[in-house]
């Protein structure tokens, strides 16, 4: 399971107001007034939560995902585990793995199969800000009412 997928994404000012309108309704400056944040005791604006999935725009095709029936193909769990803040301007390396698979048997949908994947988002100081945990399942056969 050494699959690795590896790939820099800017952290952009105007993606970074979008993403926290469209998807918290949030225009706490903040997240897009470089002074505003500053004197908030920031060194640029932040980035909300999650964020970091807007880099999934930029992902080249995930470990193991060609294999998959997408028509099948479950969302299970995300998990973020936080540690370091992502700013506008910061520039990050997404590197994203094949952490585990497994398999349970399902009652509706036969064999399912657990796919989870790791990535971590390091900036350009190579301080690790974020590792996003994500489990997808694949039912062995479309699910029966």
């Amino acid at each position: 399971m050494s699959e690795v997928v590896s790939f820099t994404f800017p952290v952009e000012a105007g993606k970074v107001r979008e993403f926290a309108k469209a998807v918290m309704d949030d225009d706490n400056p903040v997240y897009w007034d470089a002074e505003y944040a500053r004197a908030k005791g920031f060194k640029a604006p932040i980035v909300p939560p999650t964020f970091v999935q807007a880099s999934a725009f930029w992902r080249p095709p995930l470990p193991g995902a060609a294999q998959r029936d997408l028509r099948r193909v479950l969302h299970g769990e995300q998990e973020f585990e936080y540690r370091h803040p992502i700013y506008v301007g910061d520039v990050l390396t997404v590197t994203t793995r094949l952490a585990k698979q497994f398999e349970k048997t399902g009652r509706r949908g036969g064999t399912m199969k657990f796919t989870v994947y790791e990535t971590t988002y390091t900036n350009q100081d190579g301080q690790v800000c974020v590792i996003a945990r994500s489990t997808t399942i694949e039912t062995g056969q479309e699910v029966q009412d």
